[in-house]
């Protein structure tokens, strides 16, 4: 496996968690501080969106914590498995474009289901 880079605060407990569970895998990584790597680290949000620590990068992919992993030992599952998408990167925006119409479509139906219900005991 590739080293991996790791955007950290120096005072982010989660951050460090990550970082002592990948190393007890034996996994390479580059910690980059935020604070030292800020040009680096704000072309990370533009990419991603997301300015969460500890963002990971790994053959040119980004996991962010609770986007793509919610735990240490699901991140460490996810590089260990990582093998490149063998679409294209068009194809792979379209498949995701429609992954978040149907999660957000999935969440306004929950939330129109729930206002019901509160509608109904007001009532």
């Amino acid at each position: 496996m590739s080293k991996i880079e790791i955007y950290t605060n120096k005072n982010c407990p989660y951050c460090k968690q990550v970082k002592e569970h990948i190393e007890k895998e034996n996994i390479e990584f580059i910690n980059k501080d935020t604070s030292e790597f800020t040009e680096q680290w704000q072309n990370v949000v533009s990419l991603t969106g997301i300015p969460t620590v500890p963002t990971i990068k790994h053959k040119e992919e980004y996991f962010v914590p609770s986007r793509d992993f919610t735990n240490p030992q699901q991140l460490v599952n996810i590089l260990k498995s990582f093998k490149k998408c063998e679409y294209s990167e068009s194809k792979q925006i379209i498949e995701k474009l429609k992954t978040l119409n149907h999660n957000i479509n999935m969440a306004f139906g929950k939330l129109d289901q729930l206002l019901r219900q509160i509608e109904n005991k007001i009532k």
